[in-house]
């Protein structure tokens, strides 16, 4: 019985990690960058829906960059993948990497 225990513990588990990998992919948003203002530490993306934010349609932001390092990365033109959250002060990305 013990054996039965520890079996669909661990397969609730891996179920567990499995949904919160995917559920974090998810938070990923796809896009284009159409302008970078290192100055301002923003860049604008042209993006697709955006769930996570609760943006259902594909649309063109400004939007705050957490590290102006982030802007020396890409280049008007790269697609990229990137991470976001809404704050007080407006949109700003958190994560950002060129397409593969």
């Amino acid at each position: 019985m013990n054996k039965i225990i520890r079996i669909a513990a661990a397969l609730a588990l891996t179920i567990g990690l499995a949904a919160g990998a995917l559920a974090a992919q998810g938070a990923s948003i796809i896009g284009e960058v159409k302008k970078i203002d290192e100055g301002a530490g923003k860049i604008t993306l042209k993006h697709g829906p955006a769930k996570s934010l609760g943006m259902e349609e594909p649309m063109t932001m400004v939007y705050r960059v957490k590290d102006t390092a982030m802007l020396k990365q890409v280049k008007v033109g790269d697609k990229v993948t990137f991470e976001a959250e809404e704050a007080a002060s407006g949109y700003t990305v958190t994560k950002m990497e060129k397409a593969k």
